[in-house]
């Protein structure tokens, strides 16, 4: 993509309004625009990262058996008066009425709605487990809005459902998203421990939070060092048998770990001090088993091996794909701007022609540009006619892994400069080496 062909609305000042460094950034970097309080556009840059993050989820999703379904953003509110959730939800739901004055809602969350779906069309225990899932807009009406797409009203969201015929069944079920959760948060560059959490309004008895360490995090956490050094589960590993799954999720709650709600002094001041972790921590994602919360008033039953009706047991997974994108940022930042993984990058090389116009300049970035290209490689060609100081700030603030810079004096010596964003490194190299190194980094 040729810079000045693209859209990419730069800010030269911090945004008064951005009190986190996430919101800045976003909004410095021509990511995101604010049109309501908590309800933003997605800009080009933005809707990059955006689209590579939820490609990750997907993939991880559908490795451990989910099932990709779309539901709509707007629900009845009868659904949510079967589950005797309507009025227990509170005000961050947005209640509206359609011209036939029937009682709708933007949905905050699925559960009522997909449980709908599913007893409509599975009657027979033969057809579970099952997990369904989605990737949907939401909104809550927060009533304090803030931090940007950290904190939200509208917000982006992947939440599966899992039904299953036993309680043994669904932790199961639970057991894999867990894992499936530890490979994405991994894959995106991110080191998440799983905290035990308060179920909140989604209810049911077991609960995790998924918490990556970050100095700008919302709220206090406290956790075992080990969990620092982890291996995250292969890609290979076993979705499907249950003493793996087990093992994983043992493993992962084995040592201390509990948000600021769940915190007991006691039990953490009698690890090693040098084992004792107390940070501040950003949630990415929240998992529940809850039973037959739902199933139970909804009618949501299966014939059971007895020919019985059975109540089935669900449980919910959520990950917040939009919050996901600030949540990176918090924990992958310095004081020049973002510095993306490479797995969600909005480009992977940033390739800034210092001379436009000059003949042998604009050859060496084209023939490069192309070559990049036809490597499968996502570069953004700033090829505008501006100061190579504007360039070098454009390039830092919206955090591109690698750089490469080409200008007349280094070209002279049939050289040009190859930048690691997120080392500093730098190296001069020849345009063949150029190629090679960025298209090995980025295999």
């Amino acid at each position: 993509m040729r810079l000045s062909r693209y859209f990419l609305p730069i800010l030269r000042e911090n945004p008064k309004e951005a009190e986190i460094v996430s919101h800045r950034l976003m909004l410095r970097g021509g990511m995101i625009r604010q049109e309501a309080a908590g309800i933003y556009a997605w800009l080009p840059l933005g809707l990059r990262v955006l689209n590579k993050i939820n490609a990750i989820v997907r993939e991880e999703q559908n490795r451990a058996g989910a099932v990709e379904l779309l539901m709509p953003t707007i629900q009845s509110a009868d659904l949510w008066r079967e589950s005797g959730r309507y009025e227990a939800y509170g005000k961050e739901m947005l209640r509206i009425k359609d011209r036939h004055e029937r009682e709708m809602l933007y949905g905050p969350t699925n559960e009522e709605m997909v449980t709908e779906i599913f007893r409509a069309y599975v009657k027979s225990y033969k057809d579970l487990p099952l997990n369904l899932y989605h990737i949907q807009w939401k909104f809550r009406d927060e009533v304090r809005p803030r931090f940007g797409v950290m904190r939200g009203r509208e917000f982006l969201m992947k939440d599966a459902y899992s039904f299953d015929l036993d309680e043994a069944g669904a932790r199961h079920s639970y057991n894999k998203m867990f894992a499936a959760y530890l490979r994405t948060f991994a894959r995106l560059g991110l080191k998440a421990i799983p905290m035990r959490a308060d179920t909140g309004p989604i209810g049911g008895d077991l609960s995790h939070e998924f918490i990556i360490l970050a100095s700008t995090g919302e709220s206090q956490v406290f956790c075992h060092k080990d969990f620092l050094d982890y291996d995250t589960p292969p890609a290979d590993i076993a979705f499907d048998d249950r003493a793996t799954m087990q093992g994983v999720f043992d493993r992962w709650t084995s040592q201390y770990a509990a948000t600021e709600e769940m915190h007991d002094a006691g039990k953490f001041g009698a690890l090693p001090a040098d084992k004792q972790v107390s940070a501040r921590g950003i949630e990415v994602g929240h998992i529940f088993y809850f039973g037959t919360k739902y199933s139970e008033p909804m009618k949501a039953v299966v014939n059971g091996p007895d020919g019985k009706e059975t109540p089935v047991q669900m449980g919910s997974y959520g990950i917040g794909p939009s919050r996901l994108v600030a949540a990176i940022i918090e924990a992958n930042h310095d004081e020049a701007g973002m510095i993306w993984p490479e797995s969600v990058a909005p480009f992977t090389v940033g390739l800034a022609n210092l001379k436009v116009g000059d003949s042998a300049t604009d050859a060496a970035c084209a023939d490069l540009y192309a070559k990049l290209e036809k490597a499968g490689v996502d570069v953004l060609y700033d090829d505008r006619d501006e100061r190579p100081g504007a360039k070098f700030a454009t390039l830092d603030l919206i955090g591109l892994p690698w750089q490469a810079i080409v200008g007349p004096k280094g070209l002279a010596e049939g050289k040009i400069e190859v930048k690691n964003r997120r080392s500093g490194e730098r190296a001069t190299l020849s345009l063949d080496e150029a190629l090679n190194r960025l298209t090995a980094k980025t295999a």
